[in-house]
């Protein structure tokens, strides 16, 4: 197992590479244009319950495996009960270890090491740059994830003074990092390049009536049942796709799904989630507006422009932050792809907008119109693009050697 003589980083995931891709894995593989990554799991313990350890798999020995040329993956291993107090101190520890580890055996020293959570790994390696990828306000979330939030205010300390470059995906975690002593950098998600040029899948769901409302992602308290409620109180088709946290408005959720209208496919292969997307007319982002929430970035919003849909979104800063960047670069079509909402109600107002009036067949737009104007804005934000603009943060892209191809 070699990883060339290329550049090389060291990306410690918040989730497994067989996990929910989220926002690290998308940019790690865009971040290959610049150097070989070496992902790196979250540690588990060989006797970490499945529900805990999500798609990683416990063993007694780390392991390294190549998810492609330009990828190699460390599954890292931790001692039994690794959250309790005392165990937990030997965690960040181990797994320092077990990267310094992968790197002898990869025979590589880092350019960079990003940690995509407050794990304490930065500042380890001599002549990396150390980077934190922030993504989410972990103080404000941290009841919601059922962790300590003095312990994470310490976490972020720590990390503050460890990091040579903080990345944040919003400008209200922009603020929470400056207000530590650093000066973060604003890398905002993407979205996916491959739905740009349109997609030839048949709809996976053909039997619901047109208009289709579509919410694609995880079904979580961060979403706002009452907005789901309110769409399906409306008469329009309403369609979930994602994973359920059973923990989150039980009998509600339980009660919206029965309705003749609304059909959920839980989760699904992301190899399949265009055929879903093909099947929708606009799709939701309704966050509940919460302090975690405020601090987000909203990426299935792009992922529905990516895909050629028209959004309907909470107003909050992430969402706000996509709209003017909309209105500025399309100010005549802004209103055709994207209406920001306050309540249940005004969303109904912002679908009847953007679909026409339930089961009326079709959407009242120009459909095809929509969809042009909505890929050429996604194409701005793809997560190539943000791969260069953190390669061009940690210095990874000054210092990129072109190759053969390049240099002819």
């Amino acid at each position: 197992m070699t990883a060339g003589n290329r550049r090389h980083v060291v990306w410690i995931g918040p989730t497994s590479w067989d996990g929910i891709p989220g926002t690290d894995r998308p940019l790690a593989m865009e971040l290959t244009r610049y150097a070989h990554v070496l992902w790196v799991d979250p540690p588990v313990s060989a006797v970490t319950p499945a529900r805990l350890r999500g798609e990683v798999s416990g063993g007694l020995l780390p392991r390294l495996t190549d998810i492609s040329a330009d990828i190699t993956r460390l599954t890292p291993v931790a001692l039994p009960f690794l959250s309790r107090p005392v165990v937990r101190t030997t965690t960040a520890p181990l797994l320092r270890a077990q990267v310094s580890w992968a790197l002898r055996r990869l025979g590589v020293q880092p350019f960079a090491v990003i940690a995509g959570y407050l794990e304490d790994v930065l500042g380890r390696w001599d002549g990396a740059v150390n980077v934190l990828y922030n993504t989410d306000d972990h103080v404000a979330g941290a009841e919601l994830m059922g962790l300590s939030r003095a312990r994470i205010q310490a976490q972020e300390k720590e990390a503050a003074r460890r990091a040579d470059v903080v990345a944040v995906v919003s400008a209200q975690l922009g603020e929470h990092w400056s207000a530590l002593g650093v000066t973060p950098v604003l890398i905002p998600n993407g979205c996916n390049a491959a739905y740009l040029q349109g997609s030839s899948s048949r709809p996976a769901v053909t039997d619901l009536p047109r208009p289709v409302i579509g919410l694609v992602g995880q079904l979580t308290e961060r979403i706002d049942l009452g907005v789901l409620t309110a769409v399906a109180d409306a008469g329009y088709s309403l369609l979930l796709v994602g994973p359920y946290d059973p923990g989150w408005e039980r009998d509600g959720f339980a009660a919206l799904i029965g309705r003749p209208n609304v059909r959920y496919v839980g989760r699904v292969p992301a190899e399949e989630v265009p055929s879903y997307l093909a099947g929708i007319d606009v799709g939701l982002t309704p966050y509940a507006d919460s302090p975690f929430n405020r601090a987000s970035f909203p990426m299935k919003t792009l992922e529905y422009f990516s895909a050629g849909l028209p959004v309907v979104s909470t107003d909050l800063p992430g969402s706000r932050w996509l709209w003017d960047d909309l209105a500025d670069r399309q100010p005549r079509s802004a209103d055709q792809l994207m209406m920001l909402t306050s309540d249940p109600a005004e969303f109904v107002t912002g679908v009847r907008r953007l679909a026409g009036e339930p089961g009326s067949g079709h959407p009242h737009q120009d459909a095809a119109t929509v969809a042009g104007l909505a890929r050429a804005f996604a194409a701005e934000h793809t997560w190539a693009r943000r791969a260069d603009e953190l390669a061009t943060a940690i210095g990874l892209r000054a210092a990129r050697q072109p190759d053969a191809a390049e240099i002819s």
